[in-house]
């Protein structure tokens, strides 16, 4: 019989212990790292140093200062209309899954390039690779079915040479599937990520961008409202059924390789998609399932991970997999 999911663990307002990412930016320090980001800097309303968040070129400026900071990433950008994530919530997740990892390790982080971890919809800010191999020293493979993002990707990867032999990329050339065609015969990953798109159509999607530029008292037609304050291409942002038909699919298919990852993964933006997810994972027949919820300031949100195997395959899992390296406390 399939594990019944244990409770989601109770809510927190704090970002995880080893989040670099604790507390207000400090724009000064930003400021000096990467001195193209002083031109966007300006007082809000409060009196405190930010940037105009509805603005698209300063929040990838703000990104490129944070990656340069706390990662040592010389070297990033996207085009104008890709994703650009908000960093602290993206480590957010790396941590919650090291601890994860840790769960099943006698609590000790596996880390270094032994481990491997799969980004499904990796997209061309690469940003889970970058804090996952940063923090950990993981060997990412990220899979997309955007060939513009792979090579924005490939073109962060290949100038920082701390990035170069630690993250693969693989383009996913049906779209229809997410781990089909990616995944190779008896490869094995040790965690798979996912986050996965919002919304169920575009139309969802713009009707939800007015909703935040009106809150944000941004005028529908100005020029600092542009058509999705947020970026992203389609596959980033929809996709047919929402996150829960998607993620729905995602345990599908992990069902089929069963053996080759520990633990599958998956943001979930919304709960009211868990019930639907949940039930997938029972008729998948999930050994165990867990959700574990995350918190940045108001914003909450979680992610659902699972697996396959029973603690015999666990065992030897380790054994085979983590014991090779001596693991650093976590």
């Amino acid at each position: 019989m399939p594990a019944k999911p244990t409770p989601a663990a109770p809510e927190t307002p704090l970002l995880h212990p080893r989040n670099a990412h604790q507390g207000r930016y400090d724009f000064a320090q930003l400021g000096q790292t990467l001195p193209a980001l002083q031109p966007f800097v300006t007082q809000n309303a409060y009196g405190s140093e930010s940037v105009d968040f509805n603005n698209p070129a300063a929040v990838r400026m703000l990104n490129r200062a944070l990656l340069k900071q706390f990662y040592g990433i010389e070297h990033w950008d996207i085009p104008a209309n890709y994703l650009c994530p908000p960093i602290p919530g993206r480590a957010d997740y790396v941590h919650y899954l090291a601890d994860l990892l840790a769960s099943v390790n006698d609590g000790q982080v596996p880390r270094g390039k032994g481990v491997r971890v799969l980004d499904v919809g990796v997209g061309a800010n690469c940003i889970y690779p970058i804090i996952g191999h940063q923090q950990y020293g993981w060997h990412f493979v990220g899979a997309d079915t955007d060939a513009g993002a792979l090579r924005t990707a490939k073109a962060i990867v290949g100038a920082n040479p701390a990035l170069t032999g630690h993250v693969e990329l693989r383009q996913q050339a049906d779209a229809r599937h997410v781990l089909q065609g990616v995944v190779k015969p008896r490869e094995q990953f040790d965690l798979t990520l996912c986050n996965p798109p919002f919304y169920a159509s575009l139309a969802e999607a713009t009707a939800d961008n007015r909703r935040k530029q009106h809150n944000l008292g941004v005028k529908s037609g100005s020029k600092a409202a542009p058509g999705l304050n947020f970026g992203g291409q389609p596959g980033e942002l929809w996709y047919p059924g929402g996150e829960e038909a998607f993620v729905r699919r995602l345990v599908q298919e992990s069902a089929q390789i069963p053996t080759q990852a520990f633990w599958f993964t998956s943001l979930v933006a919304k709960k009211v998609a868990l019930p639907g997810i949940y039930k997938e994972l029972q008729w998948a027949k999930a050994h165990e399932v867990r959700t574990i919820d995350m918190a940045q300031g108001q914003k909450k949100s979680r992610f659902v991970a699972w697996t396959f195997l029973d603690a015999e395959q666990q065992q030897a899992w380790r054994a085979a997999r983590w014991s090779k390296e001596k693991p650093a406390a976590g």
